[in-house]
């Protein structure tokens, strides 16, 4: 599964089945909202607070209702397991932090305690001590001596606090952890030059080197496996009396407490499946929590991937692998949605074409597939999401992720279109004013922004990571190009679309009222990618993340690629710096140009090309316009990041028997954190 940060809006459906304007659309998912729904609830250090409404969940059969809160179960069950995968301390912490929440004894209206609230929601929204964007450790600002006074003033009861611990001792052990910037500050360490495993905090491995864990991955996989499992997905890996061993994360392993109560709600999910094979999807499911057996993850997603008619769905399980620096562990995380069908005709319309886009992609032709395979795609509706996907929310997905299943069974594509609502809700227009160059590029932005976005989304998603091939004897991109293979999927994947927004085939299928609409998204990208992001660097740093590298990359290779013929212009006006395309069509020639090299470094696995286009232009920060930019942004008073406290289910019986499930939208982040630790907390503080 692939995530992309646009904030977007879905309001178009194909010319094939009858357009609609977008107040038509507009009118038709707000008559199924709430009016005067409060959409950013607050806003903290870089962080703003959203919630999301759930339209269309009173239309469900009661059977649906009732799969659905099962399902939301399952996905809150595993919530503890990403805490603890991205730091081995964070249980500990959390519960430390919450103890004091609940209660400390003093001034809780002090400049201090405000301090201490806001790095504890911090700490909440990144599921842990590192920023959930940047990696690197989140510091505190109150001091280390007001952290001992919250503690020694806090009931000793709810800290955490091993047999014969004093309060005095978990001071001095949580202390250098959560102050000392020099102490596991990197989660996900992207740095080549150095030992990837050794210097990430991440606790997917313990007591190995980097080339300990490659030569073991090595040593157990089989290369002339057509149908290899995701080698090393479900597991930490550790060294032991001088041997490497896993410690799979499955019923009686690692992780037990918290995927039993997952399996317990997956088993009384398949209860009330839809149909026949959605249950075999869920039990399988549940088969390999208990098994830990990677045949029985691939089994599943075959199974999942097939299944295009059921209404109600669900991802859940350990499925990325940005967190690990070397591409092999993956992130707990799960969403439960059900399909929006209005909306999903549009990104029907885009899927029913993929050999067409791949056919005529401007990749080289051995690198493109001869017959595309069931690239299913939907817009659905999200009900709740858990582990890597909240607070912080993908708004694309395409999953699975092994290459040889989407070879043979293909993809399933989804845009999250009440996800993607909200956050255009809570847009600031004053972004708009601040960095657009001209009135034409603000007004155009403001009539076919959302639309364009929407379609980059559906592209990226749909074709974009079901598109080119790997060559035979090429391993998987997380092996082959390692810390660079994020990067370099997500800007093919980017390419992929912008290559094809200007193309006539999008007006053709009825997906894009004109020739005009792409340029907003052109627009956006190279401000975006040369610009805006910028404010979520820290001065002095370099950019980290594999998304905001692939933007910076795909935007600064086609501004030096274009200077010649000036098809992006750098402008400065009243001490302010834009980007400017001059030359849309040829930008476009631009990005087909860029997309058939990626394409060739991701189907020859050529690492040392993916280190140097990354590295050259995705990773440094011109400092002088780093500056600029955040002052600007301090300005506006925008947060950079933003996440969603989720609706809260609740079912209602009479007789002991579900009657109805009722949905509420609860406004406090805090309240709703609290909340989820007490029912949720499954896992003892040393796993």
């Amino acid at each position: 599964m692939n995530k992309l940060n646009f904030v977007l809006l879905i309001i178009i459906s194909a010319v094939l089945f009858g357009f609609k304007s977008d107040d038509d659309r507009k009118n038709n998912m707000t008559s199924k909202r709430e009016e005067n729904f409060k959409y950013q609830t607050e806003q903290f250090a870089d962080l703003g607070i959203l919630r999301y409404q759930i339209p269309g969940f009173n239309d469900l059969t009661l059977k649906q209702k009732t799969l659905v809160y099962y399902l939301y179960e399952a996905a809150l069950s595993g919530r503890d397991i990403f805490y603890d995968q991205n730091y081995k301390h964070n249980l500990l912490i959390r519960k430390t932090l919450e103890a004091v929440v609940i209660s400390y004894k003093g001034d809780k209206k002090s400049d201090d305690f405000n301090k201490f609230m806001v790095y504890t929601k911090r700490f909440w929204f990144s599921n842990g001590i590192h920023h959930h964007y940047s990696a690197s450790k989140i510091l505190p600002e109150f001091t280390q001596k007001y952290f001992a006074e919250l503690l020694n003033n806090s009931d000793e009861k709810l800290l955490p606090l091993k047999k014969g611990e004093s309060v005095g001792q978990l001071i001095s052990y949580l202390t250098p952890l959560i102050f000392d910037p020099a102490i596991d500050g990197k989660k996900t360490n992207l740095n080549s030059n150095e030992d990837l495993i050794k210097t990430s905090a991440g606790n997917f491995y313990e007591g190995v080197s980097q080339k300990e864990v490659e030569d073991y991955h090595k040593s157990i996989m089989d290369k002339d496996d057509p149908t290899p499992i995701s080698y090393g997905l479900n597991s930490k890996l550790i060294k032991e009396n001088g041997k490497i061993i896993e410690k799979k994360w499955k019923v009686g392993g690692m992780y037990t407490a918290a995927i039993e109560k997952i399996v317990f709600w997956l088993d009384k999910a398949a209860t009330v499946a839809e149909n026949a094979h959605q249950k075999k999807i869920i039990q399988t499911l549940a088969k390999y929590y208990r098994t830990g057996n990677l045949k029985d993850f691939d089994e599943y997603n075959i199974l999942w991937v097939k299944d295009t008619t059921s209404v109600v769905d669900a991802v859940n399980g350990f499925i990325e692998v940005y967190s690990d620096p070397i591409g092999h562990k993956g992130a707990y995380e799960s969403i439960v949605s059900f399909k929006d069908m209005e909306a999903s005709k549009r990104i029907d319309a885009i899927s029913s074409q993929a050999q067409w886009f791949e056919d005529n992609s401007p990749i080289m032709p051995e690198h493109k597939k001869k017959h595309v395979v069931g690239i299913s795609a939907k817009v659905i509706t999200v009900v709740v999401e858990s582990g890597e996907s909240s607070p912080s929310t993908p708004i694309g997905i395409n999953l699975p992720n092994a290459n040889w299943i989407r070879k043979e069974y293909g993809s399933k594509s989804v845009n999250l279109g009440n996800i993607v609502y909200a956050y255009n809700q809570a847009s600031a227009e004053s972004q708009l004013k601040e960095f657009c160059y001209s009135q034409e590029e603000i007004d155009i932005a403001k009539k076919y922004g959302p639309l364009a976005n929407d379609l980059h989304t559906d592209m990226h998603e749909v074709i974009g990571h079901g598109s080119g091939q790997i060559n035979e004897g090429v391993g998987a991109p997380k092996q082959s190009l390692k810390n660079y293979a994020s990067t370099i999927e997500e800007a093919r994947a980017d390419l992929v679309a912008l290559y094809y927004l200007p193309d006539q085939k999008l007006v053709e299928i009825g997906v894009i009222p004109n020739n005009e609409a792409f340029k907003a998204e052109y627009d956006k990208y190279i401000r975006n990618g040369l610009i805006l992001q910028l404010q979520r660097i820290k001065p002095g740093e370099n950019i980290e993340e594999s998304h905001m590298r692939n933007r910076q990359l795909i935007s600064l290779w086609a501004y030096e690629r274009g200077k010649k013929e000036n098809v992006i212009e750098k402008k400065v006006r009243d001490g302010k710096t834009y980007f400017v395309i001059n030359d849309y069509m040829k930008l476009r020639i631009i990005f087909g140009e860029l997309l058939r090299k990626i394409q060739k470094i991701t189907s020859e696995g050529d690492f040392n090309s993916a280190k140097e286009i990354v590295e050259q232009y995705g990773v440094k920060v011109d400092p002088v316009l780093h500056k600029e930019v955040i002052a600007r942004f301090e300005k506006l008073n925008i947060a950079p990041y933003k996440g969603f406290i989720n609706p809260v289910l609740t079912p209602v019986k009479k007789n002991g028997k579900i009657t109805d499930i009722k949905v509420e939208y609860p406004e406090d982040f805090a309240t709703q954190m609290l909340y989820y630790s007490k029912k949720y907390s499954y896992l003892p503080i040393d796993n």
